[in-house]
């Protein structure tokens, strides 16, 4: 090895150096440690300085795949070996990496075209990451395009060089986002989807379990790469996966994985632990592209293997989880069966059912509690089934199937049904009040039992500690938040002693589940508890734990749930992962329960009675204050709807206004055209008529002509009656403006006598009466105009009887006639556009009336008031100059000296004088 690596160090011939690398690869794989300690740096720098031979590059490659990879030929390992090798790849991996330039080295010999350069790199740079991802994966991150030029191999047309390229994605994205993030926007979704589809989908080989192992990196715990998903419609492309027909003989074993990973990525998308929105998002999707339909399908089916099958109902389970649409869809699936039962009776048929396989059954109750999940509607119609109105004899309902489970022999089957019927009643007080009045029928003769009573008589009975486990968690959930159900609770004498007397016992440490259990389930009838039985109320059950169990006690047995290792494994996720069927113990929901009342129930063991009437006077308004809330919210819902319909109808009716002037215009534009052809043809007849007039046809145009007289002489008529009309209209507006006058006159005498606060009125007046007289003059011109008008008329009467005696007339005299016609033409034009001008004028003269008659009722009402004042103040001067009188009278009985009005005017006079002097002097 010594000699070889010489050899390649010092050789000048580039054959003698090919020669001595290959010889060092035949070496590497028997003397990997000796080869990799000596020869690594001259491969390195073969690397470096023999880029153009491709066939001593790709030997170079190869040796250092054989020295820094541990897949080593299976007759050379040892059973002692694993773990020094797994060290020396490590060591070798970490010597290759020190220097970054040499990854960076093998990015550029992997964009190399030669398959003896690509795939040897490939396989290389896979191994490093095998056995040093994260910081090769930062080298590659950092290097200019890195990612960018390894996802060129996916688009190689050497399958081998693909294949390995999507082992090499592999180990790249394992755990780093932001590769993930790049490899996605480098397209790799929709070319790995187009190498399945090649490949067959599920009836594909390794190459798509690799791709699909690829994918699975890719969108596993990263919301940006699932959104992308989601929105290049990459969901859409999953459907035909599923489509895997009838022929039950073909599920290979490669098959089985296929499908097995394609419905693990299916819930990689649709997990509880992805954002609420993206999770909703790609449900919805899912229904709409026909893919839940699909599943729906497959878990139907019968002859399929069970493991599929179970991984089939946990991804419907996550599919349908919270999603109202996907619930509704799934309550409808029937399985085909004869008759056709519901696809969920089937389903809990199997959980039921001892025989069946555990991890199945655990499937049935996931996929039933992600039914139930926010399903208030899905949640009612299991529990009618319960209900003896709707119980139906020859077919077997939900409800039965449950409360065969509660209450069968089999521990596994009676937590199963205890958890799925809580799953249904929570958080649907309603609903927990409804299950009250389910009665059992035990045995022949006796009475019924209610579904409650039988449950506590079970406890008492002293069952398995998982049935028990099963049933108290029922219970606790049936109580929380129902004060009737807790009445009904403690209506039965037997419970609470059972209870105290199970919280009281020393116990050993498999019973000290069932002992924190039972005291919670005391809590809770202790915090709920309305105080509506007299000999259990709050206070004297806190009492009863004080006597018989000690608080401290009580808390400490309490505390029991949540310190439990079992409790702590179903707090973490919603599906029910058991290893076997006695860890099946807590339900994941009710964790949370535990979680909201443990702190809630140690605070009202503690509180006193007055605490507890404060705290219930709380509890009244704040249930009042949601009353009006939700009274307000119903309403502001309401009001929302009406506001959509009236949006719609404006947007509808908006449309159709719309579609409307668009049809207006065009109908006006197709109008306008008619017009146009119309006066063209029309001079065009006119220029016909023209040229084809003969002196034969003038009789023929007389008697067209005499037509056309008799009609202006009809028009004159009309022209005469409308004359007479505006004449009468103008003696009416001249009486209204004579009116006005004589109101205007005597307004101004009335305004002389007033005060000076009024002058402004007068003024105002003035002008009223100057505009008066100006329409005064519009109105004698207008009348000038009539008279001229009506002896215009009256030469025109003289005209008519000249056209009378024109009939007569030959056909000479046409031309005269046609002078005289053209003369009638233009005197009624004439007298059309004055009578126009006439028209205008009386509008503006009535105006200007209703105008002037406004400001004559505003004087009016000024000269009242100024009246009033005047009145006032002349009754305030009597009633001040009687006062001044009566203590002038006093003061000269009294002797005093008093001055006349008149002297004490002129005083004043002087003192005004003089300030005015002192004003002009500063």
């Amino acid at each position: 090895i010594q000699k070889l690596c010489d050899r390649v160090a010092s050789s000048t011939l580039l054959d003698d150096r090919r020669d001595a690398v290959r010889a060092l690869k035949s070496l590497s794989k028997k003397y990997r440690l000796e080869v990799g300690i000596h020869a690594m740096e001259h491969l390195i720098h073969v690397l470096q300085t023999d880029r153009s031979d491709s066939e001593i590059i790709g030997y170079a490659l190869d040796t250092l795949y054989n020295v820094i990879s541990n897949d080593l030929e299976e007759e050379e390992q040892e059973e002692n070996l694993p773990k020094q090798v797994d060290d020396l790849g490590s060591q070798f991996t970490e010597i290759f990496i020190k220097q970054q330039e040499n990854v960076t080295l093998l990015l550029t010999l992997v964009e190399e075209f030669d398959f003896h350069v690509r795939w040897p790199g490939v396989k290389l740079l896979t191994s490093l990451l095998k056995q040093q991802g994260p910081q090769v994966q930062q080298i590659i991150l950092v290097s200019p395009m890195g990612v960018s030029r390894l996802m060129d191999l996916l688009a190689d047309s050497r399958e081998v060089i693909r294949n390995d390229g999507v082992l090499l994605l592999q180990q790249l994205t394992k755990s780093n986002a932001a590769i993930q993030k790049i490899v996605a926007f480098e397209n790799a979704f929709e070319r790995l989807l187009d190498i399945i589809t090649e490949e067959g989908n599920s009836d594909g080989g390794i190459v798509v379990e690799d791709c699909l192992l690829l994918l699975q990196n890719l969108l596993k715990n990263n919301n940006s790469n699932q959104n992308f998903f989601k929105e290049g419609s990459y969901i859409q492309r999953m459907k035909p996966w599923f489509e895997v027909g009838d022929d039950n003989c073909g599920w290979s074993a490669q098959k089985v994985t296929n499908l097995h990973l394609m419905l693990q990525l299916v819930r990689v998308l649709v997990s509880p632990t992805n954002p609420p929105g993206a999770t909703s998002s790609c449900q919805k999707a899912m229904f709409h592209c026909g893919l839940l339909q699909q599943l729906c399908t497959i878990l139907m089916a019968t002859g399929g293997p069970a493991d599929i099958l179970t991984e089939t109902i946990n991804t419907v389970s996550e599919v349908i989880r919270g999603c109202q649409m996907n619930q509704d869809y799934f309550a409808s699936v029937n399985a085909p069966s004869n008759p056709p039962r519901p696809a969920i009776v089937v389903l809990l048929m199997s959980m039921v059912n001892e025989r069946q396989p555990f991890v199945l059954r655990c499937a049935v109750l996931y996929c039933f509690q992600c039914f139930l999940y926010k399903n208030q509607k899905g949640q009612g119609e299991i529990v009618s089934t319960l209900l003896p109105s709707t119980i139906d004899g020859n077919s077997v309902s939900a409800g039965q199937l449950l409360c065969g489970g509660l209450f069968s022999t089999d521990s596994l089957s009676n937590w199963c049904a205890a958890v799925a019927l809580a799953h249904a009643l929570q958080e649907n007080a309603t609903l927990k009040e409804q299950l009250l009045r389910v009665q059992l029928a035990t045995s022949i003769g006796n009475p019924p039992v209610s579904l409650l009573q039988q449950c506590t008589n079970i406890l008492s009975q002293g069952s398995k500690v998982q049935t028990r486990v099963g049933l108290l968690m029922l219970l606790c959930t049936w109580l929380s938040n129902c004060s009737i159900a807790v009445t009904h609770f403690l209506h039965n004498p037997a419970n609470v002693p059972f209870l105290t007397g199970q919280i009281a016992e020393n116990l050993g440490e498999e019973e000290q589940l069932v002992q924190g259990l039972c005291a919670l389930l005391l809590g809770i009838s202790i915090y709920y508890n309305d105080n509506s039985l007299e000999n259990y109320r709050k206070e004297k059950l806190k009492q009863l734990i004080e006597k018989r169990i000690g608080r401290e006690n009580f808390i400490e047995k309490l505390g029991f749930i949540s310190k439990h290792e079992l409790y702590s494994r179903a707090a973490q996720k919603p599906q029910p992962s058991f290893s076997s069927p006695d860890h099946m113990m807590f339900d994941h929901e009710f964790t949370k329960l535990v979680k909201e009342l443990e702190g809630v129930i140690s605070k009202a063991i503690y509180k006193s009675s007055e605490e507890d009437k404060k705290e219930e006077e709380v509890k009244k308004t704040l249930e009042q204050h949601d009353n009006i809330v939700t009274h307000y919210k119903k309403v502001i819902r309401e009001q929302d709807q009406e506001l959509e319909e009236l949006k719609q109808r404006i947007n509808t009716l908006t449309s159709q206004n719309e579609q409307l002037q668009a049809t207006v215009t065009q109908q006006v534009s197709q109008i306008q055209q008619h017009k146009d052809q119309y006066n063209l043809l029309k001079v065009q007849l006119g220029k016909d008529t023209q040229h084809h007039n003969s002196h034969g046809d003038t009789f023929q145009m007389n008697g067209i002509q005499m037509e056309e007289v008799s009609k202006l002489k009809e028009e004159l008529e009309e022209w005469k009656n409308k004359h007479d009309l505006l004449q009468g209209q103008l003696r009416e507006k001249d009486s209204v403006t004579e009116k006005l006058k004589s109101s205007q006159l005597e307004m101004g005498t009335t305004e002389q006598s007033s005060q000076t606060s009024t002058f402004g009125g007068l003024e105002h007046n003035n002008e009223l009466q100057k505009e008066l007289e100006m329409l005064r003059s519009q109105i004698q011109l207008q009348s000038a105009e009539i008279s001229k008008l009506q002896i215009e008329n009256q030469k025109l009467q003289v005209m008519v009887p000249v056209k009378d005696l024109g009939k007569e007339v030959c056909g000479s005299k046409a031309t005269g006639h046609l002078v005289v016609l053209e003369l009638l033409e233009s005197e009624i034009k004439a007298l059309s556009e004055e009578k126009e001008s006439l028209k205008q004028q009386l509008d503006s003269s009535s105006s200007t009336v209703a105008i002037l008659q406004d400001e004559k009722s505003k004087l009016q009402q000024e000269v009242a008031e100024s009246k009033k004042e005047q009145d006032d103040l002349l009754v305030l001067l009597a009633d001040q100059d009687q006062k001044l009188s009566a203590l002038k009278i006093k003061l000269k009985d009294l002797g005093v000296p008093v001055e006349d009005e008149d002297d004490i005017e002129s005083g004043d006079q002087g003192d005004e004088d003089e300030d005015g002097d002192e004003e002009e002097q500063d």
